[in-house]
Formats: C-alpha cells, sequence, structure tokens
C-alpha cells in the first residue's frame, strides 16, 4: 500500500468525481483510476461505488476514511519532524503574529532569538490581529503575538508594550509649511481602519472636531504607509510601525492640537508553557526593555 494510494483515495472521497481529483492532485483520469484499484485491491474490498461518471464512498469506504486521514496526518507530521532533524532542529516553536508586528520589531526579535537558540526551529504564521487569539487557543500556534485584545477564554493574555499613536503625513507635506493638524486634515484624506483596536473611537472623535474630514479605508499598514508616501493621505498609526519610515524622512510627525491620540497595545498570548514558550517570553521581555533604554537615551 502506497502513501499516494491513501492521498488520492481522501481528495476522491471528498469530492466523489475522478475528474475534480485529477484536477486537484495534477494527476490525469486514468491515474486516479489507477490508484483507487490498487488502494482497493491492496485491502481486498471495494471503497466507491461507479455509477456511470459518478462514484460514492461504499460503507467500507467511509469507515476506511477515518483510518486514511489518520495515517496521512501521522505521516505528515513524522516527515516533519524529520526534516527538521535533519536541519540540526529537535524543538520546535510556532507563533502566530498580526502583520504590523511581522513588519515592525519581529524581525530583530528573531534574530537575536534564533541565534542563541539555534536547535529551535520557529515557524512564523501571518495572520489578521483578530485571529491570532484563535491559533493560540486551538493549540495551532504555541506564542501569539497581536495588537488586538483576544476574546477566547481559554488563552493567557498580557500587555507586553504600550506606545503612542500619532498622526503621521508625507515628508514632502511639511518641509517649511507649517501645517497643523486642521490644515492637513483639510487638505489630505485621512487613511483609516489600518489598525483593529482604535479606529472606531478615534474617527468619531475626529469628525467631532473636523465634521469635512474625507476618509479612506486601508486596511493595512504596509499599504497604508506606501499611501502616505505618495501623498494620497495621512494617518494616525503606532510609533513603531513608522519609525524607520520618520527615519529616513519618508514620513514626517504632525503635531496634534485637539485630537487626543490613544495608545497602542500589543499582546502575548499563549495557552501551554512549554520550554520553548518559555524561553521566547524570556528573551521577548529582554528584548523590549532593550528597545525602550535605547529609545530613551
Amino acid at each position: 500500500m502506497e502513501m499516494k494510494w491513501i492521498k488520492t483515495f481522501i481528495v476522491t472521497a471528498k469530492y466523489e468525481n475522478f475528474r475534480k481529483t485529477a484536477e486537484e492532485l495534477f494527476l490525469t483520469q486514468p491515474a486516479v483510476t489507477k490508484h483507487i484499484k490498487r488502494l482497493e485491491e491492496s485491502l481486498s474490498i471495494e471503497l466507491f461505488e461507479r455509477t456511470g461518471n459518478k462514484v460514492a464512498l461504499t460503507p467500507a469506504g467511509h469507515r476506511f476514511l477515518v483510518y486514511a486521514k489518520e495515517v496521512v496526518a501521522k505521516y505528515e507530521e513524522g516527515m516533519e519532524d524529520f526534516e527538521s532533524w535533519k536541519q540540526g532542529y529537535n524543538r520546535k516553536l510556532i507563533i502566530a503574529t498580526a502583520p504590523q508586528i511581522a513588519s515592525s520589531f519581529l524581525p530583530s526579535l528573531l534574530r537575536g532569538f534564533i541565534d542563541e537558540n539555534p536547535d529551535i526551529e520557529v515557524i512564523i504564521n501571518i495572520l489578521r490581529s483578530y485571529d491570532v487569539g484563535e491559533e493560540v487557543s486551538k493549540g495551532r500556534a504555541d506564542i501569539g503575538l497581536t495588537r488586538s485584545h483576544p476574546i477566547q477564554p481559554n488563552i493567557k493574555s498580557k500587555v507586553i508594550y504600550e506606545e503612542p499613536v500619532i498622526l503621521v503625513g508625507p515628508y514632502e507635506c511639511m518641509k517649511g509649511s507649517g501645517l497643523n493638524e486642521e490644515t492637513i486634515l483639510q487638505k489630505y484624506r485621512l487613511l483609516t481602519h489600518n489598525h483593529p483596536e482604535y479606529w472606531d473611537d478615534l474617527l468619531h472623535e475626529v469628525q467631532r472636531y473636523y465634521p469635512t474630514v474625507r476618509t479612506m479605508v486601508v486596511n493595512q499598514v504596509e499599504v497604508t504607509k506606501r499611501f502616505i508616501e505618495a501623498g494620497l493621505g495621512v494617518s494616525y498609526l503606532p510609533r513603531t510601525m513608522v519609525k524607520e519610515e520618520l527615519e529616513n524622512k519618508k514620513l514626517a510627525v504632525i503635531n496634534s492640537e485637539n485630537i487626543n491620540p490613544p495608545t497602542s497595545s500589543t499582546f502575548l498570548l499563549t495557552k501551554i508553557e512549554n520550554d520553548e514558550v518559555i524561553k521566547f517570553n524570556k528573551f521577548l521581555m529582554m528584548f523590549i526593555s532593550r528597545s525602550d533604554n535605547a529609545d530613551n537615551k
């Protein structure tokens, strides 16, 4: 019995259609038919009833499907572990993180952590902030890093960093112009909803002071920054999200006058604290402490 036969059987059971199975697996229909036939011969029982071009699982097929999925899952898990071992890893840490974090401090953090722990294989899953908690809750990630407070009751949540949110615009617009908050918000569109937590309340406050402000929803921070650089608008963003652009004079800070910008929190989510999680958490807290000290100098 070959693994490819079992995988073909699982896909065929999903579609109950040889043509769709062939398309998904990039096989010919005769190849799909051959795999199923060889598997049935190996098991000495029919797994599908054939009626013209249609196929349907037999009672034996339904029964075997449960075992087939377990076999494939175990096989793939074993192959992943073996591949990790070949690369010198003997432990694994899966981190689910929001895009805003993955594109800011996470690369520097991971570089140091991996240097100190070369035997830990780190896997990064980039998800929407709202989905990170679910990934940890379901056990599909060991660590969650998000800008959104989780709603899952079975995980631990801790605020590890709070930072100011600032109004930023294109650097060119600020050179010698003396533009303030009011004139900037009259001149440029306000790019909104690029952060999961604060925009509804913040936008309400902005519109209270500046009721004619024009807005544009841009739901990703990286895209928002590129739009601002191109002169398409301005936005309120966490300071770490724009640190590099401010240093490189691509964006400029616009002083707030009437609007009181919120703060942005970064949450650390965990469910089971194994050795890898504990190591990462300790390193994370040291990294944040060093970063704060560097910023305050």
